[in-house]
This record gives structure tokens, sequence and C-alpha cells, in this order.
């Protein structure tokens, strides 16, 4: 998972609770690598996010403090990604919308 590179604090959260990153790993249930990445500023899941939260002995509303807000520099990516989706995914059905068809509709398997 690639993603872009965005700053975060959970390096710093860490090392303020006297963490070393494979502690902090086993405590969230991840790898060493995936807080590395985390770390380093790549893209993680929400999930993996929730986790160093907790293993972090934080609220999952304290997320901004830890990742940053939507606001950040960075998170345009995001925004500019979900909307070339969203775009992308209009044309495809504009241009196939001759082929949609309605499904079958089911009559239980009796036949009329």
């Amino acid at each position: 998972m690639g993603g872009a590179v965005r700053s975060n604090n959970v390096q710093r959260y860490r090392e303020s609770l006297m963490m070393s990153k494979a502690a902090l790993a086993r405590k969230a249930g991840l790898s060493s690598l995936t807080i590395d990445r985390v770390e380093a500023g790549r893209a993680c899941r929400l999930d993996t996010k929730r986790k160093i939260l907790l293993a972090l002995g934080m609220k999952v509303s304290d997320k901004a403090q830890v990742f940053g807000s939507i606001s950040d520099p960075g998170a345009g990516t995001a925004q500019q990604a979900a909307a070339s989706l969203t775009l992308a995914t209009s044309r495809s059905l504009n241009a196939g919308s001759d082929s949609l068809q309605e499904p079958p509709q089911s009559n239980g398997g009796y036949e009329s």
C-alpha cells in the first residue's frame, strides 16, 4: 500500500511514552513494519489508525492530535482520488448505459 506521505505525531507520542516501535506494534496488534511506515507518514487504513490510538492510550476522538485533520495539506490527495473515482464511475456508467438492464424478476421458482 503506497499512499501519499503525510506528517503525523505517532513517533512523538510513542517516544513520550518511552515505548519502542516493537512494543507499540505488539500492543496494537500490528507489525513493526506497519508502525515504521505510519511513522514515516505513509497512508494506512482507518482500522490501523484506531489500533495505534488505542495502543497509545488515547481515544479515537484524539485522532486529529496524532494523525492530523482533513484540512492538512496532504489531505487533498485523498479528496482528489475520491473525486476522480466518482468521475470515473459516472463516466463508465454513462458510457455503458445502453447495456444496463434490469435484473430478471424472481417469482419464487414457479413458472407463470
